[in-house]
């Protein structure tokens, strides 16, 4: 590298080196700063160092760096640790996004962070082990829906499903659906298409990364008005994992240790009735189906639903 150029890069260098390998925890000298430089062909005085990292510094370039008898260190940075760890296990606990897309976020990731710092992101990736869909494709799906839907136009795509050779098999006999696309939802770590399906006339939703063959139609949209009418905020309440099914006004019966479940399903808003000393109802709008039945389940004689008949007969059927 020639001498002008190297002298060029020294201070990108230099910030590439801090944001690396220094954090609250760990620092480097000078010297190893030198070294590092020379590593890289670029030559660095112990004088002209001290004047790029006043550079670099909080009065200057802005980077957090703060000196302790001679050892720097970056203080803080745009990314915690804390922050990036979520961030991971964010990452981590996402159905839709694939294993090996996984790995490549997470090192991505790592870069927010120290080298020390990236040795905990690491082990992270051996401790959880989450199912992961097989859909590789579904990043882009997620981008041409969203141009969709800001673009006023409409979609056509075919369904699919596994079968137990872990083989994709159309659904509807690779028949086309044609929708107008509204809105992508996040729920139980999967996304989801929010349409207005004239077919069914009617909103409809689908698994973002069982989607296949995505092409975009002219607009303009159809069921704007019927979306309006749509409250995204008590939506996925109501549609336990996005499955179909009649919507009721259910009262149901809870023992009290049961509070933090209802209130992370139905939300703070949700009014609960104490009913005796260790009872509590609450009533609520749920879409009845298998998926909500099963959410009751395990609860056992904890839980009840009272009215309406209709939905106490469901549950009897389902057990």
């Amino acid at each position: 590298m020639a001498r002008s150029s190297g002298q060029k890069l020294k201070l990108l260098l230099l910030r590439d080196f801090l944001l690396r390998n220094t954090d609250a925890e760990h620092g480097a000298t000078v010297r190893q700063m030198i070294a590092h430089l020379e590593a890289q062909g670029v030559s660095a005085e112990r004088k002209s160092l001290y004047a790029d990292l006043a550079a670099l510094g909080p009065d200057s370039y802005g980077m957090d760096i703060i000196s302790d008898n001679g050892v720097y260190s970056l203080a803080s940075r745009d990314f915690e640790l804390q922050e990036v760890k979520l961030l991971v296990d964010m990452v981590q606990s996402s159905n839709f996004i694939t294993r090996s897309k996984t790995d490549e976020l997470i090192k991505k990731l790592e870069g927010l962070v120290s080298v020390h710092d990236a040795r905990q992101l690491s082990r992270q990736v051996y401790v959880r082990n989450r199912v992961k869909t097989m859909n590789e494709s579904v990043y882009l799906n997620v981008d041409k829906l969203s141009e969709a839907i800001a673009g006023d136009l409409r979609l056509r795509f075919q369904y699919f499903q596994y079968n137990v050779k872990k083989q994709k098999e159309l659904r509807r006999g690779g028949k086309f659906h044609e929708v107008s696309p509204f809105a992508l939802i996040w729920v139980d770590q999967n996304y989801y298409l929010l349409a207005y399906s004239p077919e069914a006339g009617a909103m409809r939703h689908y698994r973002v990364d069982r989607m296949t063959r995505i092409q975009t139609q002219p607009g303009p949209r159809e069921g704007k008005e019927l979306f309006a009418k749509t409250d995204m905020s008590t939506y996925t309440t109501k549609v336990f994992s996005m499955f179909t099914g009649e919507e009721k006004r259910v009262r149901l019966r809870f023992a009290s240790r049961l509070v933090d479940p209802v209130v992370d399903r139905f939300g703070e808003a949700a009014m609960l009735i104490p009913d005796g000393e260790e009872h509590f109802t609450v009533t609520v709008d749920v879409v009845v189906s298998p998926q909500f039945y099963a959410w009751l389940a395990p609860f056992g004689r904890d839980a009840e639903i009272l009215p309406p008949p209709e939905v106490r007969e469901g549950m009897l059927r389902q057990l």
